[in-house]
């Protein structure tokens, strides 16, 4: 899966999160280092148990990938 992240060189530190899971986030001395730590960041959260009410159900949908715009 691909993900939009932002990345910014902020002082000294790498700062970045991904746009399309909110709340994965980093702050790093590396771009390489901020990668890193989106992905595993990444990782986490799409592993996390959501928890179902009753008579509820869980699916994946499949969105194609919109063009990006890039500076």
């Amino acid at each position: 899966m691909k993900y939009r992240a932002i990345l910014k060189k902020s002082g000294e530190w790498w700062i970045g999160w991904l746009v399309d899971l909110p709340g994965v986030n980093a702050q790093e001395k590396t771009r390489d280092a901020l990668i890193e730590s989106l992905i595993i960041g990444a990782e986490d959260m799409l592993s996390t148990e959501a928890p179902l009410e009753p008579e509820a159900m869980m699916t994946t949908i499949e969105i194609p990938e919109p063009s990006l715009m890039t500076s």
